[in-house]
C-alpha cells in the first residue's frame, strides 16, 4: 500500500465482542488471527526519530517494509501519514539488507491481528502485550466514524499515538527495556489504561 495511512485507534476492554459485532454487520474476515512481529529501524544517530518517522520490518503471512512519515491530525481527530509498504520476499534478507546501509534494530515488538474488512475499510483487532485494541483504517474519515459508531465505540476515547509510544509511558513504572515490547518481556504484567493515560472506548 503506497500514500496515506488514515486510522483511528482505540483501546478496548473486550474484543470477543467488537468482532461478534463485526459480524453481525456482515464484515469480511480477511486476514485470520495472526501472530505478527515488527522490527524498527534507524540509524545511529536515530534521525528517523526525530523527524517522526518510522522504518519497520514486519513478519506475519508475508514480510513487508514499511515506510511511515509523520502524523498529522484530520478532522474529528483521527490521524493521517504518508506510508509505503511492499512485501519482499526474504525477512532475513530484508534485515541484512538494511544493516548492510547502516540500520539498526532499536525496538522489537509483538501482536496477535486479525483484520476485517467492512464499507470499504480494514478493520483490525489487534492483541498487545499490555492490552487490546482496534484498529479502523481508511480514506473516508466519516465512514470510520461511523464504523466506530456502529461498533459500539466512543468516538471521544480514541487514542492518538502509536504502540511503541503507549509502550514508553509504562516502561520506567514497570522498570521495562523499552526496546522490548514482546509477550515475554511483560509476562503476566497487568498494565492498566490508567497507566497509558487512556481510557477503554467500549
Amino acid at each position: 500500500m503506497n500514500g496515506r495511512e488514515t486510522e483511528a485507534k482505540f483501546y478496548i476492554n473486550d474484543l470477543k465482542r467488537i468482532e461478534a459485532r463485526l459480524l453481525e454487520l456482515k464484515a469480511r474476515l480477511i486476514q485470520p488471527r495472526i501472530h505478527e512481529i515488527n522490527l524498527r529501524f534507524d540509524n545511529p544517530g536515530g534521525e528517523l526519530r526525530r523527524k517522526k518517522q518510522v522504518l519497520r520490518l514486519r513478519k506475519d503471512a508475508d514480510a513487508k517494509f514499511t515506510f511511515k512519515g509523520p502524523s498529522a491530525e484530520q478532522a474529528g481527530g483521527v490521524l493521517s501519514r504518508r506510508e509505503i509498504e511492499f512485501t519482499v520476499g526474504d525477512f532475513d534478507a530484508a534485515r541484512e539488507f538494511l544493516q548492510a546501509l547502516g540500520f539498526s534494530p532499536v525496538v522489537f515488538y509483538e501482536k496477535y491481528r486479525a483484520t476485517y474488512e467492512i464499507n470499504g475499510l480494514h478493520v483490525m483487532l489487534d492483541e498487545l502485550p499490555y492490552g487490546n485494541f482496534v484498529e479502523i483504517e481508511g480514506q473516508d474519515i466519516e465512514a470510520i466514524r461511523k464504523t466506530a459508531d456502529a461498533l459500539g465505540l466512543k468516538w471521544e476515547a480514541m487514542v492518538k499515538a502509536g504502540y511503541h509510544a503507549l509502550f514508553e509511558r509504562i516502561t520506567g513504572k514497570y522498570n521495562l527495556d523499552s526496546s522490548q515490547l514482546s509477550f515475554a518481556a511483560l509476562g503476566d504484567l497487568q498494565v492498566s489504561g490508567e497507566d497509558m493515560s487512556i481510557v477503554p472506548a467500549d
